[in-house]
């Protein structure tokens, strides 16, 4: 039997690289993307492909199916974080962080759905956070463009499971990535002294959990359960087991008081 392709955004380190690694290992045909031309691996393919471009998104899919000629399995991982006090985040900012984190998956969901329609059959998973079930503070931008890409997620679910495909959340809270080293600072937050020592604290409280944060394997892992499944849960949560009680926490405490807790936490 022919193994499934499984294309996943975003394969240049991290979470994205583990799952291409691990997927592959298993016997899937696995393609990776970067938005820079990325030599390939020994076990899987990369092409470049940058998600917050139209004509890149088509142009690797085209690619792909010119090779392959389906599509069984699409992960999209691509993605940054912004830092900032949501004063301090300029419009302009705003759109680039929804732009990455959620307009792009849009338009690689665009893409391969006719794909998925005609073969009725597919999974499509996107990655979102624990952020966007718990909005961090002065990473305001990065927790709406997740929780954006849940409400989506859910919809495009209900709309695309007449025609056999299946979509999937995965919420990560923090695992030991390069996420840390690529946040993007809004540039307003260098400068408004109003903001810049809380934001340091918070933001020093984030790293520190990331770089203790879980091994990327577990995503994997999770990812390798999914994908096997007929009919997969909507939503999937994974991560330290703190953050994953947090998630629970939230809807059972009152607001006045999981707010505090959360001040608490970040040093605020």
């Amino acid at each position: 039997m022919t193994a499934k392709v499984v294309l996943i955004t975003g394969t240049s380190s991290g979470l994205g690289k583990a799952c291409a690694e691990h997927l592959s290992e298993l016997g899937y045909t696995v393609y990776g993307t970067s938005r820079t031309q990325c030599p390939d691996t020994p076990t899987y393919r990369m092409l470049p492909m940058d998600v917050t471009n139209q004509e890149s998104v088509a142009h690797t899919i085209d690619q792909l199916m010119a090779i392959e000629g389906r599509i069984d399995v699409l992960i999209n991982n691509a993605g940054s974080g912004i830092a900032g006090a949501l004063e301090d985040t300029s419009i302009d900012e705003l759109r680039f962080q929804f732009d990455a984190n959620c307009f792009g998956v849009m338009r690689v969901c665009h893409q391969v759905l006719p794909i998925m329609r005609v073969q009725n059959s597919g999974h499509i998973i996107n990655i979102a956070s624990i952020a966007g079930l718990i909005p961090v503070p002065f990473q305001g931008a990065y927790s709406a463009s997740k929780s954006a890409l849940q409400s989506l997620t859910e919809v495009l679910r209900m709309e695309v499971k007449p025609f056999g495909v299946q979509v999937v959340l995965v919420e990560p809270g923090d695992f030991c990535t390069n996420f840390t080293a690529n946040r993007i600072y809004t540039k307003q937050s260098q400068k408004n002294e109003l903001y810049r020592e809380a934001c340091q604290r918070a933001v020093e409280t984030m790293e520190e959990d990331e770089r203790n944060g879980c091994d990327p394997i577990l995503v994997a892992q999770l990812l390798e359960k999914i994908i096997v499944q007929a009919a997969p849960r909507l939503r999937y949560t994974v991560g330290p087991r703190l953050q994953i009680l947090g998630v629970h926490l939230r809807k059972l405490l009152p607001t006045w008081l999981f707010e505090r807790l959360i001040m608490a936490l970040y040093k605020l």
